[in-house]
C-alpha cells in the first residue's frame, strides 16, 4: 500500500472554481443567498478549503420553484418533444468538451480518484443523457378501444416541477440520472446538491443553459439538508421529490412530502451480499470483491460490504481478500496511479472508524487495516474483518466505507438466510459454476439487481433500486420515464 502523497490540485481546474465565491444559479442567472450566508467545500484529500459556496434556503427554494415553474409553462413546456432531445444531445456534448474540468472539480470535490471519475463516472453521465435524449419523443401514449362509440386513449405529460436531491458520493453521475430522464419527459427541475460536493452541479447548471436549455428550467440551489433540502421536500408547489441518500432522510423525506402528496422515489442505503459458493472461480471472485468493497473507498450503496464464503474455501477466501487490500494504492486522488481515495469528511472517517472499533469489541477479527493512513487528509486504509458473525452491527448495518466483513456459511440455505437477513434489498451477487443453483439462488434472493460471476457493474438501459431500507422506486431504463410522468385518459364521444 503507497503512503499518501499530494499533488498540486489546482493544476487543472480554472481558478474560478478555486478562489471565487459560488453563487446559486435561479432562473438562468448566478444569484447569491437571501441570507447572504456562505460555506466552504472542503478537498477530502488535504483537509483544506477549495471554494465558498452560497448557503441556499427556503427563500431561496421559493425563488427557485417559481422559476421551474414558469419554464414549465413558458419556452419549455411549448417544446416539441424532438426538441427537447436535440437540447440534451447539447447538452452532452457541453459537458464533453468540459470532461477534464468536470473530472477534475469531482475529484477535488468529493476525494474521488481521477483514473475512476474516467473510467466510470463521466462515460455513465454522458451515456445517460444520450440514452434519454433519445427517450424524449417516445414517451407514448395508447389507444384503448374501451367503447365503439367513442375514441379513448392516454397521453402521458411532465408531472412538473421535479426535486432532485443527490448525494456526495457520485454526485455526478447520480444528479444526471435524475436530471436526463425528468427533462427528457419535459419536466423542470430545482436541484439540491450535498452541501459536500456542490460544485460540478452548479458547473451542469451553466453548461445546460449554454446547450440552450431555458433558464429555469434547471436550478442549482446548494445548501444544507435541514434548510435547503426540507424546504424543497415540503414546498407545496413541487410535484416529485427523487433521492439518493440514507434511510434515515429518506424517511424525513416521506414524511414532508406528505403535505401536497407529492410523488417520491427513493434510492437509499444496502449491506449486498456477496456470495462465494466453493465451486466458484476464486481468483475472480475475490479480485471483484475486493473492487465491489473497496471502489470508491467503499462510500457506495450497493458496495459488497459482506462477504459470504463457503466454509472449505473460507480461509482462502480471507488470504486472498487480505493481499488484494494491503496492495491496493490509496493515496492522492489526482495521482492517476491512485485506486482508492479519502473518505469525503471527518464526520465519515469517525462513523466508520466507531464501526471498526465495534466489529473487534463484538469479536470480529481484524485481519488488515482498521487505521487511518497519514496525517492530512481522510484516508483510511483498506480493512477486511474475518470471523463476522451475522447478527454482528458490521454485518447488519451500513458502514458506508472500506470494510469488508467476511461471513461462513455451509449450504446454500445458509447462504440464503443471511443474504436475505438484512433490512436492505438493493443488490447481491453470486459466484458458483453450478447453473442450476444459480437459478434458484437469484429466484430467492431479495434484491433489485443480482450479479452472477461478477459483481458491480450498472448500466441506463437496466433498473436501479430496491425495497425496504434501501428505497423504493426504480431509477434507470424506460421504467425511470414513469417517476417524471402523469398519465392522462381521454374520452372523446363519436356517437
Amino acid at each position: 500500500m503507497s503512503s499518501v502523497a499530494y499533488l498540486n490540485p489546482t493544476a487543472s481546474v480554472g481558478p474560478k472554481y478555486l478562489i471565487d465565491s459560488h453563487d446559486l444559479l435561479i432562473d438562468g442567472r448566478r444569484v447569491p443567498a437571501a441570507s447572504g450566508e456562505y460555506f466552504e467545500t472542503v478537498d477530502p484529500a488535504t483537509e483544506q478549503p477549495i471554494a465558498r459556496v452560497a448557503a441556499g434556503d427556503a427563500a431561496d427554494i421559493d425563488a427557485a420553484v417559481a422559476a421551474a415553474r414558469a419554464a414549465l409553462h413558458g419556452p419549455w413546456g411549448r417544446a416539441r418533444a424532438s426538441e427537447r432531445g436535440v437540447l440534451l444531445l447539447r447538452f452532452a456534448e457541453r459537458i464533453r468538451a468540459h470532461a477534464d474540468q468536470l473530472i477534475e472539480l469531482e475529484s477535488l470535490d468529493a476525494g474521488k480518484p481521477v483514473s475512476a471519475i474516467r473510467r466510470q463516472d463521466m462515460p455513465a453521465v454522458l451515456d445517460t443523457l444520450t440514452y434519454y435524449a433519445g427517450w424524449a419523443d417516445k414517451v407514448n401514449g395508447q389507444v384503448i378501444p374501451a367503447r365503439t362509440d367513442a375514441l379513448t386513449y392516454t397521453v402521458r405529460e411532465p408531472i412538473g416541477v421535479v426535486g432532485v436531491i443527490v448525494p456526495w458520493n457520485f454526485p455526478l453521475m447520480i444528479a444526471m440520472w435524475k436530471i436526463a430522464p425528468a427533462l427528457a419527459c419535459g419536466c423542470t427541475i430545482v436541484l439540491k446538491p450535498a452541501e459536500l460536493t456542490p460544485l460540478t452541479a452548479l458547473l451542469l447548471g451553466e453548461l445546460a443553459l449554454e446547450a440552450g436549455i431555458p433558464p429555469g428550467v434547471l436550478n442549482v440551489v446548494p445548501g444544507f439538508g435541514a434548510t435547503a433540502g426540507a424546504a424543497l421536500v415540503n414546498h407545496a408547489d413541487v410535484d416529485n421529490i427523487t433521492f439518493t441518500g440514507s434511510p434515515t432522510v429518506g424517511r424525513q423525506i416521506l414524511r414532508g412530502a406528505a403535505g401536497n402528496l407529492k410523488r417520491v422515489t427513493l434510492e437509499l442505503g444496502g449491506k449486498s451480499a456477496n456470495i462465494i459458493f466453493a465451486d466458484a472461480n476464486l481468483e475472480a471472485a475475490v479480485k471483484a470483491a475486493s473492487a465491489g468493497i473497496f471502489f470508491n473507498t467503499g462510500q457506495v450503496c450497493s458496495a459488497g460490504s459482506r462477504i459470504l464464503a463457503q466454509d472449505s474455501i473460507y480461509d482462502e477466501v480471507v488470504e486472498r481478500l487480505s493481499e488484494r487490500a494491503q496492495g491496493v494504492r490509496v493515496g492522492n486522488p489526482r495521482d492517476r496511479a491512485t485506486t482508492m481515495g479519502p473518505l469525503v469528511s471527518a464526520v465519515q472517517m469517525k462513523r466508520v472508524q466507531d464501526y471498526i472499533d465495534v466489529g473487534q469489541r463484538e469479536g470480529a477479527r481484524l485481519i488488515t487495516g482498521g487505521t487511518r493512513l497519514g496525517e492530512r487528509g481522510y484516508f483510511l486504509k483498506p480493512t477486511v474483518f474475518a470471523d463476522v458473525g451475522h447478527e454482528m452491527r458490521i454485518s447488519q448495518e451500513e458502514i458506508f466505507g472500506p470494510v469488508a466483513s467476511v461471513v461462513r456459511f455451509s449450504d446454500e440455505e445458509h447462504a440464503l438466510r443471511m443474504a436475505n437477513g438484512t433490512r436492505y434489498s438493493l443488490a447481491a451477487g453470486i459466484w458458483s459454476a453450478d447453473i442450476g443453483r444459480v437459478h434458484r439462488v437469484v429466484r430467492q434472493l431479495k434484491a433489485g439487481t443480482v450479479w452472477v460471476n461478477t459483481f458491480g457493474p450498472t448500466d441506463v438501459r437496466l433498473p436501479w433500486g430496491g425495497s425496504g431500507d434501501s428505497g423504493f422506486g426504480r431509477e434507470h431504463g424506460d421504467i425511470a420515464l414513469q417517476n417524471f410522468t402523469e398519465t392522462k385518459a381521454v374520452w372523446i364521444n363519436t356517437g
